[in-house]
C-alpha cells in the first residue's frame, strides 16, 4: 500500500500542476498541442510472467487497473510515473498438484520516455526505460506448513508504446512493459538466500489526457 500511496500523492500533484503552468503559458493557441506538458492516462494491464519461476513451478498471469502520469520536458521527452492502480492477483501452481497458493503484486515505475514525432501526429510511437519496484503480498503457498514470503522485487523496467491522438487534448494509448528482476525469498519471516526470477511482461491498454 506504501506504494500506492506514493503513486496517488504524485498523480495529485501533476494533476493540480496545470493550473499553474497555464498562467506561464503562452497564449497562441495554434500550437496549444505543444504547450500540454502533462498527461494522464488509465487503463487496465495483463501481468504474465516471462518465464517458471523454478522448475515444475508455474505463476499464472492477472488482469488489474493501471493509471500513469507523464510530464513533458520538451515535445519528445518526458518522464512517467506507473503503477497498479490494484493488485494482480497470481495463482501459483506445480506440476502434478495444480494449485498450490496464490501471491498478489503491485508494481510501480519511474521511467524516462521519448515520443517520436510531434504532438499533433495521429499515431505516435514511444520508447522508455527506467526503475521499478513490484511489493508481494497475500501469499499463500505450500498449505499449512512455514510461510513463504517474497521480497520486493527491484530492477530495469523497459516500455514501448504507441499513443493514438483522438483531438489535442485525449488519445488512447497501447504499450508493452518488461520488468527485469528477482524476488528474495523468506520462509518463516527469515531470508533463505533464494530468489526466484519472474521477468513479467506487462502490455496494457488505456485513455489519457494531455493539460
Amino acid at each position: 500500500m506504501k506504494s500506492l500511496r506514493t503513486l496517488t500523492i504524485a498523480l495529485a500533484s501533476l494533476i493540480a500542476a496545470p493550473a499553474a503552468f497555464a498562467q506561464d503559458a503562452t497564449t497562441d493557441t495554434a500550437s496549444s498541442s505543444y504547450d500540454k506538458r502533462f498527461a494522464v492516462v488509465g487503463g487496465a494491464a495483463i501481468l504474465k510472467p516471462d518465464r517458471d519461476p523454478a522448475p515444475g513451478l508455474k505463476i499464472d498471469g492477472d488482469v488489474a487497473p493501471v493509471i500513469s502520469a507523464s510530464w513533458y520536458a520538451t515535445p519528445n521527452i518526458a518522464v512517467e510515473l506507473w503503477g497498479a492502480a490494484d493488485k494482480f492477483n497470481h495463482r501459483v501452481k506445480a506440476d502434478g498438484a495444480g494449485k498450490i497458493g496464490t501471491v498478489d503484486q503491485q508494481p510501480i515505475a519511474l521511467s524516462g520516455q521519448y515520443h517520436f514525432g510531434t504532438p499533433d501526429q495521429v499515431m505516435r510511437p514511444f520508447l522508455g526505460l527506467g526503475y521499478y519496484e513490484s511489493n508481494f503480498s497475500n501469499e499463500s503457498i505450500g498449505g499449512d506448513g512455514a510461510h513463504v514470503g517474497l521480497e520486493t522485487a527491484k530492477g530495469a523496467i523497459a516500455t514501448a508504446g504507441m499513443d493514438f491522438n483522438i483531438n489535442e487534448t485525449w488519445f488512447a494509448r497501447t504499450d508493452v512493459r518488461y520488468m527485469k528482476g528477482d524476488a528474495g525469498v523468506r520462509v518463516a519471516g527469515q531470508g533463505t538466500g533464494e530468489e526466484l526470477t519472474i521477468d513479467p511482461w506487462v502490455v496494457g491498454v488505456g485513455i489519457g489526457a494531455r493539460f
